[in-house]
Parts: structure tokens; C-alpha cells; sequence
């Protein structure tokens, strides 16, 4: 099962995932209570650009 495809994953935060590989590697080797936060954090973005600077902040 791909991590993507997570009832628990807002679509918005897995198209952006998606968009970035890198980011996506480090969410799926994430812990489940880390991944938990990083979900929390996407329901609330605002904007695309909000939800796509939730997901490079994985990379940084």
C-alpha cells in the first residue's frame, strides 16, 4: 500500500507530496505520530503555496 493512498492523508498534502519526491521519502519514513503533526499542520493551510511550503519544509 502506498503511503499516498492513506484515508488519512488530506488530497491537497498528497498531490503535494507527489509534486516532490524528496519530501515524500522523508514523510513515508516518517513515524506515525510525526506524520500525525505534518497532516494536523496541512488542515490548516490556506493556499496551494501554504500546503506546497508545508512539504519543503520536509526537506530542509
Amino acid at each position: 500500500m502506498s503511503i499516498l493512498n492513506d484515508k488519512e492523508i488530506p488530497i491537497g498534502l498528497g498531490m503535494a507530496l507527489s509534486q516532490n519526491l524528496d519530501a515524500m521519502k522523508v514523510f513515508a519514513s516518517m513515524d506515525e505520530k510525526a506524520r500525525h503533526r505534518i497532516i494536523e499542520r496541512s488542515h490548516h493551510a490556506q493556499s496551494k503555496s501554504e500546503m506546497q511550503s508545508i512539504v519543503t519544509d520536509l526537506i530542509r
